[in-house]
């Protein structure tokens, strides 16, 4: 598998920290769907905890990740840890232990200990991750992912991922590869009840939009699985925010 040794190291940093605490290291999202673009793609991984992680023991595992992050691909590694008792049966807001993103990278580096005191809390995504672990992830290490992870209900899935394009009329035009795919798979769901990555759900977006909207996904997948970059114009990317949009909300009634 791709980065490998990046996980194999991740995954001993877990097993050093959390010792006999640690239930599993789990890979989810692209790199376990099939669909990872070193250039385009992150690193999904989710660490369950049995019991309480210390404020000694963040600080040890943030420590290590961002020396691992600097060997991932340029979007890095995203990483929540959790505790098992959240997992199965699945509870809805999702309570964390710790999160980190680049998107988070500088304000770790401002202040670390702040960080791992603050970084705490309930991530709706996480119903999405867990939802895609259940279909598609890889246990790295620990218990089987049918005994850790429990049914995530439709409506919490659904409220997940409509979160991530909740913004998208906005934000189409900043990211246009990620919102054209994510309004394609969760129509996707929304219609045919299918979990895919955002490659697939452009696939599928290509076979069953209507013939204006198609070219703007071929491009936008064209795009996510190459280097290239996509400037669709501004009402083109918007005029399909809109569409999708609508089509979301008709099928969630």
């Amino acid at each position: 598998m791709q980065y490998q040794k990046l996980l194999d190291d991740f995954t001993d940093m877990c097993l050093r920290i959390f010792g006999g605490g640690l239930t599993g290291v789990y890979l989810h999202g692209s790199l376990a769907m099939g669909c990872f673009n070193p250039l385009k793609s992150d690193i999904d991984i989710i660490v369950v905890v049995d019991g309480e992680v210390s404020g000694a023991q963040k600080l040890d595992f943030m420590g290590g990740l961002v020396k691992l992050n600097e060997k991932a691909p340029p979007k890095g590694m995203e990483v929540s840890v959790v505790k098992r008792e959240y997992c199965k049966p699945f509870v809805y807001p999702t309570p964390f232990e710790l999160h980190f993103s680049n998107a988070h990278l500088r304000r770790y580096k401002d202040g670390s200990e702040d960080y791992v005191r603050s970084m705490k809390g309930e991530d709706r995504d996480l119903a999405a991750h867990f939802t895609v672990i259940n279909r598609y992830g890889i246990a790295l290490f620990g218990e089987k992912i049918s005994d850790v992870f429990g049914e995530v209900p439709k409506a919490a899935y659904v409220d997940s991922i409509c979160l991530d394009v909740e913004n998208a009329i906005e934000d189409i035009s900043e990211e246009p590869v990620y919102m054209i795919l994510n309004l394609c798979r969760v129509l996707a769901f929304l219609k045919d009840g299918l979990c895919l990555s955002k490659a697939r759900g452009g696939e599928w977006g290509i076979s069953h939009l209507p013939d204006e909207y198609r070219s703007v996904v071929r491009r936008a997948l064209d795009c996510y699985l190459s280097d290239e970059e996509m400037n669709p114009g501004r009402e083109s990317a918007q005029g399909f925010a809109e569409y999708m949009t609508g089509e979301i909300q008709a099928h969630l009634f």
